[in-house]
């Protein structure tokens, strides 16, 4: 029967490099949550709750996590702290001891850290096989708290019809893991049960919840190895392992040729070429541009009387026609106007165009 690894160290895992294109936030997220949990630096305080007829072991509250990341964090505004909680929950590394939503709530909602072994950095790509092995081990224990969810109860029904040639085999997976379980203290499996069912909220969460798993196509397009690394989590050999109805095999990389390259050396000149201007010096000429034609400009400052464009008073427009001509200069600005050009060169400006009207009309002010 396969077991459980009881280590992480003895787990395999790849190259951190060619794994995830997120571990680098990955190890961030560890550094924070290493630092709670010291004792020593002033971690969040952990501790085992009594309530009426049981104790809650290991745990701490919502606004103790909040009061530690504004302090250490040096964060001013609370909303920002529970904001960057909530994304470290999202990820797994924290998480609600009651509700498969992940996120962080400052309050006196419990929590409990997650084991290092099922943290995301290990590169986990669960199949449906472990998933069903998991959902099947909940049903066979009586406990409330173990009780499946709605959308629980409909996954194993549709992961027991997509594996019914193979459910023995999950069943008899899940009889193994439960036996194991049995061995275990009451409040060591406590935790564990809670770890478990977060890092199945990680990788099958609930519906309407986003999917933080999900690589960003572009970062995996710079990764070496797009490919995560296939691993049980409950220890069951490749060999024996069922496909899953969703995963498929992936495809052999193929290599890069010599056309390749050359597209790719193409691409880069290209860019080398393009024309930049860096952002100080287009902010300045937005801001100018904006601040000579400010005067001008209905959407600034409010025409009076209205804009015709979007009233049926056309009165602006009888006022513009009459105006001065350096206010018309101004506004049409006809140094950038092929036929303004014209008319200053001969003399003739203001001069009537197209529509009756003078050089205004060309901007639609």
């Amino acid at each position: 029967m396969a077991q459980a690894p009881a280590d992480p160290s003895n787990v395999e895992t790849a190259d951190p490099e060619e794994s995830s294109p997120n571990m680098i936030v990955y190890r961030k997220i560890e550094d924070i949550i290493t630092r709670m949990q010291d004792d020593k630096t002033g971690g969040v305080p952990i501790r085992t709750v009594k309530s009426f007829l049981s104790k809650i072991p290991s745990v701490v509250t919502g606004a103790d996590i909040v009061q530690w990341l504004m302090k250490n964090l040096s964060i001013e505004d609370p909303g920002e702290a529970i904001h960057l909680g909530s994304l470290i929950a999202a990820q797994g590394y924290v998480f609600p001891i009651s509700d498969h939503v992940l996120t962080l709530k400052d309050d006196g909602t419990f929590y409990r850290f997650q084991a290092p072994y099922f943290w995301p950095s290990n590169c986990w790509e669960p199949e449906n096989t472990d998933y069903a092995i998991y959902l099947c081990k909940r049903t066979m224990q009586n406990k409330a708290r173990l009780e499946l969810a709605d959308y629980e109860a409909e996954n194993l029904a549709r992961l027991q019809r997509a594996f019914a040639r193979k459910w023995e085999f999950i069943f008899m997976q899940a009889e193994a893991q439960v036996k194991i379980d049995r061995k275990k203290d009451k409040t060591e499996r406590k935790i564990l049960d809670s770890q478990e069912r977060a890092f199945w909220d990680v990788h099958r969460p609930v519906p309407g919840c986003v999917n933080t798993t999900e690589m960003d196509i572009r970062k995996c397009r710079r990764m070496k190895n797009p490919q995560k690394v296939k691993k049980s989590v409950y220890g069951v050999t490749e060999e024996s392992q069922p496909q899953s109805p969703v995963h498929v095999p992936s495809q052999p990389v193929r290599k890069t040729t010599k056309e390749d390259f050359r597209k790719q050396i193409t691409f880069l000149n290209v860019q080398i070429e393009r024309h930049c201007l860096k952002m100080s010096k287009v902010a300045e000429s937005l801001i100018a541009y904006t601040e000579q034609y400010v005067e001008y400009d209905p959407f600034i400052t409010p025409a009076e009387p209205s804009n015709p464009w979007i009233s049926d008073d056309t009165a602006l427009w009888d006022i513009e026609m009459s105006c001065s001509a350096p206010a018309l200069l101004l506004s049409w600005d006809p140094m950038k106007d092929a036929a303004g050009r014209i008319g200053l060169v001969i003399g003739q400006w203001p001069f009537p165009l197209h529509g009756g009207g003078f050089g205004t009309g060309a901007r639609g002010v």
